[in-house]
């Protein structure tokens, strides 16, 4: 699907090929649902359709999309297959980091270059965050890394680990890596039996005696020091994750609406009327999120992340309120496994389990507002 923009130039409509393959398996999403399996092929389509390089900027052979046309991709997918929609959202939230790298004069062709060829990338922030976990030992020539990463949205279709590893080397340390998924000595665990978002494929990643060369090591950090690198990721990542959540919600409320087309008693309209506050409110704290990334410009400080953070815990609660009054407003109809609005609802609970969680959050904020470290 192409748009003309002048005789010279010729536009690919990614968000119409986002649809075009949100349609494409939403019949398959309840099955899905059911047992647990990742769509294989949709992470097939979004690399022959370009959507999986879509961020990585045209003069690296990418598709240049800005980091605002990623959160509609996404919210487009996540109307119609919520999981593929939250694991695609894990790939396209570390590729925007690099993107963050090079628009600050971070060489970042290596990974582009991988993207550019097909690689999905998984991350493991959830679990690692500020300490990170696991084991890593120096060898000649690198490392050897002991670990379980859990979740690792995506991991069944995925190329490349983006993860980190606790060690000790002079005081205790992290270091940040990135390792094939199908090298020697890692495997997928099937762990992942959720209330929601079941096909998203967030196994356990397991590491065991996996060699890790110097040259796959992109950071070696103190530990429980709050580094500016979790920064980038906060503001590159969450308006992403939330965009796909936002899909969500979009089909939520044009579901109600359909079944409650008509209707005028009170409790009906005020419960209809609480959900678009809701909706409203969730939808325009992302769109300022997204607007504060100045596509990817953004400067990375603590402050700048705790804002970021505070939006996600509002935006996610009004997310789930809009899903919950959906099913209010339409009654024993909404609350029936025969309708899309109760596997939505379990889905959307999914936004509470990025980092960071509400009490998490909370605690970050005010200690940043109050001139301290975020990690105290």
């Amino acid at each position: 699907m192409t748009q003309t923009i002048s005789d010279t130039t010729v536009r690919t409509d990614r968000v119409a090929l986002a649809r075009a393959l949100g349609e494409s398996l939403r019949s398959e999403v309840p099955e899905r649902d059911r047992t647990g399996e990742i769509s294989v092929a949709a992470f097939d389509r979004l690399r022959a359709d370009g959507l999986s390089a879509a961020l990585v900027p045209v003069e690296f052979g990418g598709g240049g999309a800005s980091h605002q046309e990623m959160g509609e991709i996404l919210r487009e997918l996540g109307r119609h297959d919520p999981s593929t929609a939250v694991a695609f959202a894990m790939h396209s939230h570390l590729l925007a980091a690099q993107v963050w790298r090079h628009r600050h004069g971070i060489d970042a062709s290596g990974v582009f270059a991988k993207v550019v060829a097909g690689a999905i990338l998984v991350s493991t922030g959830a679990s690692d965050w500020v300490d990170s976990n696991g084991s890593a030992v120096r060898v000649d020539g690198g490392y050897v890394v002991n670990a379980r990463k859990a979740p690792a949205s995506g991991c069944e279709v995925g190329d490349i680990l983006v993860t980190s590893v606790a060690f000790e080397d002079a005081g205790a340390k992290v270091m940040h890596c990135a390792i094939p998924l199908s090298a020697p000595g890692v495997r997928i665990e099937p762990t992942w039996d959720t209330l929601g978002l079941r096909a998203s494929g967030s196994h356990t990643v397991v590491l065991e005696e996996v060699f890790v060369p110097d040259a796959a090591v992109s950071l070696i950090r103190p530990a429980g020091e709050w580094p500016t690198v979790l920064n980038v990721v906060v503001g590159a990542a969450l308006p992403l994750v939330l965009a796909a959540y936002l899909g969500i919600a979009d089909t939520a409320v044009a579901r109600a609406t359909s079944l409650l087309a008509g209707r005028d008693e009170a409790h009906v309209v005020q419960s209809v009327g609480e959900m678009l506050n809701a909706y409203t409110t969730a939808a325009d704290l992302i769109a300022a999120m997204f607007l504060d990334s100045a596509d990817l410009s953004f400067e990375a400080t603590d402050a700048y992340a705790a804002r970021t953070l505070s939006r996600k815990t509002v935006a996610t609660d009004a997310l789930i309120a809009t899903v919950r009054l959906a099913i209010e407003a339409t009654g024993g109809l909404g609350y029936s496994r025969s309708c899309d609005l109760e596997r939505l609802y379990r889905d959307v609970h999914g936004c509470h389990f990025h980092p960071l969680p509400r009490a998490k959050q909370i605690r970050f904020s005010g200690l940043v507002q109050l001139g301290h470290s975020p990690v105290g």
